[in-house]
């Protein structure tokens, strides 16, 4: 059986050190460790190291940034960056996201184009809902894109079996 390829938004590492959020944190923790116990594969984008750059905290910046360097994620390449862009832009045109929501227009994007099987994020709102990922797909079909991206927390990512 093939293995998920899962891409993480920001989101997923900040949780990594949310400790005002102890159910997250802690559940993240876990994805984490279920995620390399079963060799599942994790990737993040410039767009998330851009993201964690932005940290204004210097010592939180730098936890985040040891994390993807710790956790081996690997980075999805920048040779789609027109593809990307194009979806995007049809995103924001169909309303899906707004000008703010850039990134997390260009994290499903990244996913759509690469091919990604699973999009992570703790962003329930404005990604990890059904209705958005419903939205999603019907944008990405009217693109040609037809290949299934699943948006969803973490936890629903890897199982203990």
């Amino acid at each position: 059986m093939k293995k998920l390829r899962v891409y993480l938004d920001t989101s997923v590492i900040n949780f990594l050190f949310a400790e005002d959020a102890p159910e997250k944190m802690s559940a993240t923790w876990a994805f984490f460790d279920r995620a390399k116990r079963q060799g599942i594969p994790l990737f993040i984008s410039q767009v998330v190291i851009d993201e964690i750059s932005r940290t204004q905290d210097a010592r939180k910046r730098g936890e985040l940034l040891s994390a993807v360097t710790e956790r081996n994620l690997r980075m999805l390449p920048d040779d789609m960056d027109e593809e990307v862009e194009l979806l995007v832009q049809a995103y924001m045109t169909q309303g899906l996201f707004r000008l703010e929501q850039i990134d997390d227009a260009t994290h499903v994007a990244l996913c759509t184009v690469n091919l990604l099987d699973v999009l992570a994020s703790w962003n329930f709102r404005h990604l990890a809902n059904v209705n958005r990922e419903r939205r999603v797909m019907a944008i990405n079909e009217s693109c040609g894109y037809v290949y299934p991206l699943r948006i969803v927390s973490p936890e629903e990512v890897v199982d203990d079996e």
